[in-house]
Parts: C-alpha cells; structure tokens; sequence
C-alpha cells in the first residue's frame, strides 16, 4: 500500500511540474481560481458565443481558443500587452470558407491545429484533419502543412503533446473500439510513427477524445460521452500510465471537473500551475491543487 501511495504521489508531482519551463512568467488575470472553477476571461475568451479548447503561446504571452459563430469554428488569439489582455482576433492563417478549431503548440513552437479544408485539389471529403504552422521571423507563420502520417478519410481532431514530442490525437477512423477512440504518434529520429490505438483501458465501444497528456506522460486527461458512470452530455477522465506503457482503467474525474454539463478540452498550463477545460459554453480553469487531489485517491 505504501508503494502505491508514493507512486501516485509521484504521477501528482509530474502533472505539477509538466512543462514548467515553458510559459513561466504567464501573465494570469484577477481574479485567480481557488475551489471552483471560473470563467477564463470573461468578455475576451469566455464571450456569448460557444467557447473552447485553448492554450497558452510557448512564451505565455498570447492566448489561443476556438470559438463558434454561425455553425462555424474559428481560432482566435489574444495577447498580453500593455498590462491587459487584447481583444481576440482570428489568427491569420485560416481559411474563412473552412472551420478550424484545436490549437496546440508542440515543444519546437509549431502550431498544430485542425481544419476541414480539403488535402488537396482532389480531396472532396470535409473530415478534419490535422495541420501545422511553423512561427517565422517577426511574428508572421507559415503556411499550414498537412500531418500526413496522421490523417485519413475519417476525422481526426484535438492535438496534445508531451515533452518528448509525442502526439496524442483523438480520430474516429476504422479499427478502434468505438465511435472516436485515443491515439498516440512517437516522435523518432525527428519523424512521428503511423498512430497507435491507446487500447482498451482509454478506449471504449462509447466515443472517447480530447486527450490532453502530461509532459511526462504518465497521466491522460480526456473527454468521454456515454458513458455508465457519466455525469453529463460528456465528462472528463483520467488513466496513468502502469509499467512499460500500458494504461490503467480510465476513471472518471468527478465533481467539480464532470458536471450534468459537456464538459471537454483537458488542458495544464504550462507552468504547471492551472487546469484548463471548457464547458457550459466557456473556457474554465482552476487551481491544480484540485485537479491533484482528483487524481490522487
């Protein structure tokens, strides 16, 4: 029992310091969550429209989420100047005839996000799948890029990095145990490996997504609809790793994190010191010390 104990301690302490280089000095407004949730910027992020997935720039000094607008999804940014958060603009590298939604950045700075624009001239299907930017001199981007290692005819959605570079994406392509199921892409020798299905203990016949990994990557945080033990329209879950790779049997994450509402989009800030996730139409955050004691029982 003692070495349980202390090996759930340790998980706790690598959600804690995930990433805590990264983003260090982020400029976090007032006021500052404790034992409940908040809306994440109220009037800026958290608006009127339906609000979610976000993530903070690698330097912490913009903030990136998606917001629907007439059955439409767009990223938006906004950045900390002067003091204050600016008002969010929509990032410059969309296409206004497509949705895109799910930023994320990988630990080399690029921005990973998903769009259903079309592959190429040929491709007639509107699936989503997932692109990149590469940030170039004086604050400008690249044009979006493809995953092709990680894309097929079927959607793949919501982007998640650990420290090493592997990628954890949630798809609902043939092969898996249910309607979208979880997986990973490892980064080797500086190119990603064809996705490999997290296996049943994450997945299930029910639809599970937004996976949100830690840096180190012994804890899963993601979204699941339908499930017995289920609280809401979806909630949010957990599993840590167990030995060489392998994941223990997800559990649900409970109160305050799983509601009778939708709650989806898991995300640590970078510093290690907040828990992101969207529901009832907002982007939220707490303190993490709740999201430590969630997983610690």
């Amino acid at each position: 029992m003692r070495s349980v104990a202390i090996t759930c301690f340790l998980c706790v302490l690598a959600v804690l310091h995930a990433g805590a280089q990264p983003g260090s000095g982020i400029p976090y407004p007032q006021p500052l969550p404790d034992t409940a949730a908040l809306r994440f910027l109220p009037g800026i992020v958290s608006s009127d429209s339906m609000d979610f997935n976000a993530c903070f720039s690698p330097d912490g000094g913009s903030y990136y989420f998606t917001r629907s607008i007439n059955q439409q999804t767009k990223i938006y940014v906004t950045h900390h100047e002067g003091g204050s958060w600016s008002l969010p603009m929509i990032v410059p590298f969309l296409d206004s005839k497509y949705s895109e939604a799910d930023p994320a950045f990988s630990p080399d700075g690029k921005l990973y996000f998903i769009s259903d624009r079309p592959l190429t001239a040929a491709d007639t299907l509107r699936d989503f799948n997932i692109w990149f930017v590469k940030p170039l001199p004086g604050g400008s981007w690249s044009a979006p890029e493809p995953m092709k290692i990680l894309n097929t005819d079927s959607s793949e959605f919501y982007i998640s990095f650990a420290r090493n570079g592997n990628l954890y994406f949630a798809s609902s392509r043939q092969g898996g145990y249910g309607q979208e199921d979880i997986y990973v892409s490892k980064l080797v020798n500086d190119k990603y490996t064809t996705p490999v299905n997290l296996g049943p203990a994450v997945n299930t016949a029910k639809s599970e997504f937004d996976p949100g990994v830690a840096a180190d990557e012994e804890l899963i945080i993601f979204a699941s609809s339908n499930r017995e033990d289920g609280l809401g329209g979806a909630d949010l879950y957990y599993s840590r790793k167990e030995g060489e790779g392998n994941w223990q049997q997800a559990v649900n994450l409970g109160s305050p994190f799983s509601t009778r509402a939708r709650d989806f989009c898991p995300y640590i800030s970078p510093d290690g010191r907040y828990f992101f996730f969207s529901s009832e139409r907002d982007v939220k955050w707490i303190e993490m010390e709740w999201l430590k004691k969630a997983v610690g029982h």
